[in-house]
């Protein structure tokens, strides 16, 4: 199948690109929609229902499957309407000449469908031989979701738990199978073995003997070996991983994943090295357990894609992770947070977000699901937090509940954001003979989870003028490192042409590159780490430390051999490059030195 771009929009937040298709796919543009709110989901869908004159019938709380269902008819909803938007398009790109070599003028050289379309124009066709082709083979984007795997909350009926297939992200998973949509589902988050056992329930899972998989998977990643172990897992239950999605552990927005010391380039280089035995292992596995199931099995292995995402913001990175890296696409993330034709963000958060700076990004511990997370400074829903704390109040209300996955306090399982957990945990708190510095320690610790499943909706119902009564108004924002070098609302011709090289929209000279920045990302959460193991070392700690600590400076030395070899990169002069690793390997060497003498 014909592609048009070579990037494609990431899943942001939870209401971020929650409409994202119905304002960009018409242009061929891939984007995700995270799954992780129902409510949210329902509320959309009723605003557009109204808005185009559909017919809507609410979907409860009280209806059996209520989450799975209304997952479905939202997905639905917005593909109709993409599809309606797509089919109006076509008609008035095709109308003339200039119309159709505006479109293709907007594309990159790499474009299958660009390159399908010189060819065609080669052979002499007619003017409305060549429109009706475009009509027939002109891309819709992809109308893709995401499914965090760990965000699986156990649910009830009164008192009386549910079966697994009623988890949350079990439900989403059933609600994106039933839906239209011939796409793919992203998950990210890590493994969750019963959720991918669940994938062998639904027919759309699997290929046709021509290959083709109505529903893919794309497993997010940060390194080759969580791929291959997940890759093979699914393999062996007859699923196929259509693309592995490569983000970078701690230059990226929303959660991060850190690796253990493992830099973006040298994992790049590793899927680049190793995509045929990855493809010929994972294969055999996938054949064996068609076979097994009695299911069809492809007439040719089926495609594998890789792409990349976390922190790149210039053509030319963009353009060397694909050529030097040879992925099929490059994930543009927070920087579409300022473009409101691809994006739904709140005037207030927009503004936030363009005159942020480096020291308004911070990689944060506000997540409740204990996993790094990135985060804007100032941002509504942490104000909201301070409030309360100094109230006396710690704590959210939790009126939607996604990530009341703990269980210490309650079987049903509690948000550690959440006024009642965190009631407990100080009560305890206050029980232990503790020094002031280290009550306070602990204090900050449990205060600062923020209600992010609430926050990072919110900005959605504020864009759209819409009820939020239950939510409140405080908003949650998730920007990489990179958005401190995106400065102004933007127009989406303007980015994508930024995207491709015909404009620049960064107006700093000083903005540092993708894979050196994101090193720098690194030593400061190297050094957190080394902090926080001081407080209570232990040996083994210590050991995987080091580790950490070695990868680093491997992946240092791939940098200063990749950029002796490569001179791609116009806007930092190789001598630029070289000093700054220079520095980082001194930064490095003083933090180990400091583990090695570390005493237990």
């Amino acid at each position: 199948m014909a592609y048009a771009h070579s990037f494609h929009i990431p899943v942001m937040g939870i209401g971020f690109t929650i409409d994202s298709p119905l304002k960009v796919s018409q242009y061929g543009i891939d984007s995700v929609i995270s799954l992780v709110d129902d409510i949210l989901l329902e509320k959309l869908r009723k605003m557009y229902c109204n808005k185009y004159n559909l017919p809507y019938d609410e979907i409860t709380d009280k209806l059996e499957d209520f989450r799975a269902k209304r997952i479905t008819s939202y997905l639905n909803t917005i593909q109709n309407l993409a599809q309606k938007k797509f089919e109006e398009f076509k008609n008035t790109t095709t109308e003339t000449v200039s119309d159709i070599k505006e479109y293709f003028s907007a594309l990159p050289d790499s474009s299958t469908f660009k390159q399908e379309f010189y060819q065609l124009s080669k052979n002499h066709n007619t003017i409305e031989d060549i429109k009706e082709w475009v009509k027939e083979r002109m891309p819709l984007g992809s109308i893709d979701v995401n499914i965090m795997t760990k965000v699986d909350k156990d649910n009830y009926v009164k008192k009386e738990k549910l079966a697994s297939e009623f988890n949350d992200a079990h439900a989403a998973l059933r609600g994106y199978a039933n839906s239209n949509l011939h796409s793919s589902v992203i998950l990210s988050a890590g493994m969750n073995p019963r959720l991918y056992s669940y994938l062998e329930q639904f027919d759309d899972f699997y290929p046709d003997v021509n290959g083709y998989i109505k529903k893919k998977i794309v497993l997010k990643v940060s390194d080759y070996r969580s791929a291959l172990i997940q890759g093979k897992f699914l393999a062996k239950k007859g699923i196929w991983v259509s693309e592995y999605r490569i983000e970078s552990g701690l230059n990226c927005g929303g959660h991060a994943f850190a690796t253990d010391g493992f830099l973006m380039g040298p994992i790049l280089q590793q899927f680049k090295d190793n995509k045929q035995e990855l493809i010929d292992t994972v294969y055999e596995l996938f054949v064996g357990a068609l076979e097994q199931k009695e299911r069809v099995i492809p007439d040719n292995i089926i495609a594998l894609k890789i792409s990349a995402q976390g922190g790149v913001g210039t053509n030319e990175e963009h353009e060397f992770l694909l050529n030097e890296y040879e992925v099929d696409s490059v994930g543009w993330g927070s920087a579409f947070l300022l473009v409101p034709e691809a994006t739904t963000v709140d005037t207030e958060t927009l503004s936030k977000l363009a005159t942020a700076k480096e020291d308004d990004l911070y990689l944060s511990n506000i997540s409740p699901l204990g996993i790094p997370f990135h985060s804007l400074k100032g941002n509504t829903k942490d104000e909201e937090k301070a409030t309360r704390i100094i109230n006396g109040k710690p704590g959210s209300p939790c009126p939607k509940k996604f990530v009341a996955l703990n269980k210490d306090f309650n079987e049903k399982g509690l948000c550690t954001a959440s006024r009642q957990y965190q009631n407990h945990k100080l009560k305890e708190l206050e029980n232990q003979d503790l020094s002031p510095s280290e009550y306070d320690y602990h204090y900050n610790k449990i205060t600062e989870k923020s209600c992010t499943c609430v926050g990072l909706g919110t900005s959605a119902l504020l864009a759209y003028n819409l009820d939020t009564k239950i939510e409140g108004k405080g908003v949650s924002i998730c920007p990489g490192p990179n958005m401190a070098y995106f400065s102004k609302i933007t127009s989406l011709s303007d980015m994508i042409q930024h995207i491709y090289g015909a404009k620049n929209i960064i107006s700093r000279k000083d903005r540092p590159n993708m894979f050196v920045k994101e090193l720098y990302i690194y030593l400061e959460y190297y050094k957190e780490q080394i902090a926080e193991n001081k407080i209570s070392p232990t040996e083994k700690r210590r050991k995987q430390l080091i580790s950490f600590g070695n990868n680093l400076n491997d992946g240092i030395k791939y940098y200063f051999n990749l950029f002796k070899e490569q001179n791609t990169f116009d806007n930092v002069s190789p001598n630029t490059l070289t000093q700054q690793l220079e520095e980082c390997q001194f930064i490095l060497k003083e933090l180990t030195s400091d583990i090695e003498v570390m005493i237990f």
